[in-house]
Protein backbone atom coordinates (compact mmCIF):
# COMPACT_ATOMS: atom_id res chain seq x y z
CA UNK A 1 0.00 0.00 0.00
CA UNK A 2 1.36 3.28 -0.65
CA UNK A 3 0.47 6.13 -3.48
CA UNK A 4 -1.64 9.04 -3.05
CA UNK A 5 -5.35 9.33 -1.44
CA UNK A 6 -7.29 12.13 -3.13
CA UNK A 7 -9.57 13.60 -0.53
CA UNK A 8 -11.83 16.26 -2.66
CA UNK A 9 -12.60 19.46 -1.89
CA UNK A 10 -15.55 21.34 -3.32
CA UNK A 11 -17.31 22.75 -0.33
CA UNK A 12 -19.09 20.14 1.13
CA UNK A 13 -17.61 17.81 3.06
CA UNK A 14 -16.22 17.13 6.88
CA UNK A 15 -12.68 17.55 5.28
CA UNK A 16 -10.20 17.63 8.29
CA UNK A 17 -12.28 14.46 10.20
CA UNK A 18 -12.18 12.56 6.85
CA UNK A 19 -8.62 13.53 6.00
CA UNK A 20 -7.61 12.64 9.49
CA UNK A 21 -9.10 8.93 9.58
CA UNK A 22 -7.52 8.33 6.50
CA UNK A 23 -4.09 9.45 7.28
CA UNK A 24 -4.28 7.42 10.98
CA UNK A 25 -5.75 4.58 8.42
CA UNK A 26 -2.42 5.06 6.23
CA UNK A 27 0.17 5.41 8.73
CA UNK A 28 3.10 3.68 8.39
CA UNK A 29 2.41 2.93 4.75
CA UNK A 30 3.90 5.64 2.71
CA UNK A 31 0.23 6.55 1.33
CA UNK A 32 -0.13 10.39 1.13
CA UNK A 33 -3.45 11.74 1.80
CA UNK A 34 -4.41 14.71 0.31
CA UNK A 35 -7.46 17.19 0.45
CA UNK A 36 -7.71 18.73 -2.71
CA UNK A 37 -10.05 20.78 -5.20
CA UNK A 38 -7.66 20.71 -7.85
CA UNK A 39 -8.94 18.49 -10.79
CA UNK A 40 -5.05 17.48 -11.98
CA UNK A 41 -4.40 16.35 -8.24
CA UNK A 42 -7.57 14.14 -8.64
CA UNK A 43 -5.99 12.88 -12.29
CA UNK A 44 -2.74 11.78 -10.81
CA UNK A 45 -4.03 10.29 -7.61
CA UNK A 46 -4.22 6.83 -6.99
CA UNK A 47 -7.81 6.51 -4.91
CA UNK A 48 -9.98 9.23 -4.94
CA UNK A 49 -12.57 9.67 -1.83
CA UNK A 50 -16.01 12.36 -2.42
CA UNK A 51 -17.12 13.18 0.99
CA UNK A 52 -20.49 15.19 1.67
CA UNK A 53 -22.24 16.57 3.90
CA UNK A 54 -25.82 19.08 3.15
CA UNK A 55 -28.34 19.20 0.25
CA UNK A 56 -28.31 16.51 -3.02
CA UNK A 57 -28.97 20.09 -4.86
CA UNK A 58 -26.32 21.98 -3.51
CA UNK A 59 -23.67 18.98 -3.21
CA UNK A 60 -24.15 18.33 -6.52
CA UNK A 61 -23.71 22.07 -7.62
CA UNK A 62 -20.39 22.36 -5.99
CA UNK A 63 -19.39 19.48 -7.64
CA UNK A 64 -20.30 20.62 -10.67
CA UNK A 65 -18.68 23.92 -9.99
CA UNK A 66 -14.80 22.95 -9.49
CA UNK A 67 -13.38 23.16 -13.06
CA UNK A 68 -12.60 19.99 -14.35
CA UNK A 69 -13.51 17.68 -11.68
CA UNK A 70 -16.76 15.74 -13.10
CA UNK A 71 -14.72 14.97 -16.41
CA UNK A 72 -11.58 13.89 -14.05
CA UNK A 73 -13.97 11.50 -12.15
CA UNK A 74 -15.37 10.24 -15.03
CA UNK A 75 -11.59 9.63 -16.64
CA UNK A 76 -9.92 8.23 -14.01
CA UNK A 77 -13.16 6.27 -11.66
CA UNK A 78 -14.81 5.06 -14.81
CA UNK A 79 -12.37 5.08 -17.62
CA UNK A 80 -9.25 3.96 -15.44
CA UNK A 81 -11.26 1.67 -12.94
CA UNK A 82 -9.43 4.10 -10.13
CA UNK A 83 -10.97 2.89 -6.34
CA UNK A 84 -12.92 5.45 -5.01
CA UNK A 85 -15.03 5.67 -1.98
CA UNK A 86 -18.13 7.96 -1.59
CA UNK A 87 -19.41 9.21 1.73
CA UNK A 88 -22.64 10.37 2.87
CA UNK A 89 -24.03 12.81 0.13
CA UNK A 90 -20.84 12.04 -1.69
CA UNK A 91 -22.03 8.16 -1.91
CA UNK A 92 -25.74 9.83 -2.85
CA UNK A 93 -24.21 11.80 -5.79
CA UNK A 94 -23.32 8.37 -7.19
CA UNK A 95 -27.38 7.98 -7.77
CA UNK A 96 -29.25 8.60 -11.24
CA UNK A 97 -31.52 11.32 -9.34
CA UNK A 98 -31.51 13.15 -5.98
CA UNK A 99 -35.04 14.06 -4.38
CA UNK A 100 -34.33 16.03 -1.94
CA UNK A 101 -37.29 18.80 -2.28
CA UNK A 102 -36.17 19.23 -5.81
CA UNK A 103 -35.20 16.35 -8.50
CA UNK A 104 -31.78 17.07 -9.11
CA UNK A 105 -30.11 14.89 -11.76
CA UNK A 106 -26.95 12.71 -9.65
CA UNK A 107 -23.59 10.96 -11.23
CA UNK A 108 -25.88 8.50 -12.74
CA UNK A 109 -23.02 5.92 -11.86
CA UNK A 110 -25.14 3.73 -9.97
CA UNK A 111 -28.70 3.27 -11.40
CA UNK A 112 -31.46 4.69 -8.39
CA UNK A 113 -32.92 7.55 -6.38
CA UNK A 114 -32.05 9.37 -3.44
CA UNK A 115 -35.33 9.22 -1.72
CA UNK A 116 -36.96 10.74 2.02
CA UNK A 117 -36.18 7.95 4.90
CA UNK A 118 -40.09 6.93 6.00
CA UNK A 119 -39.91 5.12 8.85
CA UNK A 120 -42.39 2.15 9.29
CA UNK A 121 -42.51 2.89 12.89
CA UNK A 122 -43.90 6.33 13.27
CA UNK A 123 -41.87 6.84 16.87
CA UNK A 124 -38.88 7.39 15.16
CA UNK A 125 -37.75 10.65 13.79
CA UNK A 126 -36.25 12.18 10.52
CA UNK A 127 -33.22 12.65 10.57
CA UNK A 128 -32.02 9.26 11.03
CA UNK A 129 -29.37 9.99 13.72
CA UNK A 130 -27.03 7.85 15.64
CA UNK A 131 -25.01 4.25 15.94
CA UNK A 132 -26.18 1.18 14.05
CA UNK A 133 -24.54 -2.19 13.05
CA UNK A 134 -25.26 -3.23 9.96
CA UNK A 135 -26.20 -6.43 7.66
CA UNK A 136 -24.81 -7.14 4.63
CA UNK A 137 -26.80 -8.10 1.42
CA UNK A 138 -23.50 -9.22 -0.53
CA UNK A 139 -20.04 -9.94 0.47
CA UNK A 140 -17.78 -6.92 -0.21
CA UNK A 141 -13.85 -6.96 0.25
CA UNK A 142 -14.42 -3.31 2.28
CA UNK A 143 -16.38 -5.59 4.75
CA UNK A 144 -13.85 -8.24 5.38
CA UNK A 145 -12.59 -9.17 9.01
CA UNK A 146 -15.59 -6.44 9.83
CA UNK A 147 -18.21 -7.97 12.21
CA UNK A 148 -21.48 -7.35 10.87
CA UNK A 149 -25.16 -7.73 11.89
CA UNK A 150 -27.06 -7.94 15.16
CA UNK A 151 -23.97 -8.39 17.38
CA UNK A 152 -21.62 -6.36 14.73
CA UNK A 153 -19.59 -2.92 15.42
CA UNK A 154 -21.80 0.48 15.22
CA UNK A 155 -21.42 2.86 12.05
CA UNK A 156 -23.05 6.75 12.75
CA UNK A 157 -25.39 7.91 10.55
CA UNK A 158 -26.81 10.92 10.10
CA UNK A 159 -29.00 11.67 7.41
CA UNK A 160 -33.08 12.39 6.23
CA UNK A 161 -32.64 10.32 3.10
CA UNK A 162 -31.11 7.24 1.15
CA UNK A 163 -30.12 5.90 -1.70
CA UNK A 164 -33.12 3.63 -3.26
CA UNK A 165 -30.84 1.37 -5.70
CA UNK A 166 -32.68 0.36 -8.93
CA UNK A 167 -30.30 -3.13 -9.12
CA UNK A 168 -30.24 -5.21 -5.65
CA UNK A 169 -26.65 -6.04 -6.75
CA UNK A 170 -25.44 -2.73 -5.95
CA UNK A 171 -26.76 -2.70 -2.77
CA UNK A 172 -23.75 -3.83 -0.33
CA UNK A 173 -25.50 -3.63 3.50
CA UNK A 174 -28.76 -2.10 5.03
CA UNK A 175 -29.12 -0.42 8.90
CA UNK A 176 -32.70 -0.74 10.06
CA UNK A 177 -34.43 2.17 10.87
CA UNK A 178 -38.28 0.99 11.06
CA UNK A 179 -36.96 -0.86 7.88
CA UNK A 180 -33.92 -1.45 6.09
CA UNK A 181 -32.51 1.55 4.67
CA UNK A 182 -29.60 1.84 2.22
CA UNK A 183 -25.67 1.90 4.17
CA UNK A 184 -23.24 0.70 1.62
CA UNK A 185 -23.62 0.58 -2.26
CA UNK A 186 -20.72 -0.91 -4.87
CA UNK A 187 -19.92 -1.79 -7.80
CA UNK A 188 -16.71 -2.64 -9.71
CA UNK A 189 -14.23 0.00 -8.73
CA UNK A 190 -17.04 1.82 -6.92
CA UNK A 191 -18.00 2.23 -3.05
CA UNK A 192 -20.00 4.42 -0.54
CA UNK A 193 -21.27 4.60 2.80
CA UNK A 194 -24.49 6.13 3.79
CA UNK A 195 -22.69 6.27 7.27
CA UNK A 196 -19.63 8.42 8.24
CA UNK A 197 -16.94 5.76 8.56
CA UNK A 198 -14.48 8.91 9.55
CA UNK A 199 -16.93 8.85 12.73
CA UNK A 200 -17.56 5.36 13.00
CA UNK A 201 -14.86 4.55 15.49
CA UNK A 202 -13.40 0.83 14.99
CA UNK A 203 -15.77 -0.07 12.03
CA UNK A 204 -14.70 2.79 9.86
CA UNK A 205 -11.10 3.00 10.53
CA UNK A 206 -11.01 -0.60 9.70
CA UNK A 207 -13.08 -0.01 6.61
CA UNK A 208 -10.73 2.59 5.51
CA UNK A 209 -8.12 0.47 5.74
CA UNK A 210 -9.75 -1.92 3.29
CA UNK A 211 -9.73 0.58 1.07
CA UNK A 212 -6.59 1.17 1.21
CA UNK A 213 -5.32 -2.32 0.11
CA UNK A 214 -8.27 -2.71 -1.74
CA UNK A 215 -7.38 -3.78 -6.09
CA UNK A 216 -10.54 -4.16 -7.67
Amino acid sequence: MSGTVAIIDYGAGNLKSAQKAFARAAEGSGTDVLVTAEADAVRKADRIVLPGVGAFADCMAGLEAVPGMRDVLEERVLGRGVPFFGICVGMQLLASVGREKVEVAGLDWISGAVEKIEPQDPRLKVPHMGWNTLTLTRAHPLFDGIATGEDGLHAYFVHSYHFAVENPDDRIATADYGGPITAAVGRNNVFGTQFHPEKSQTLGLALIANFLTWSP
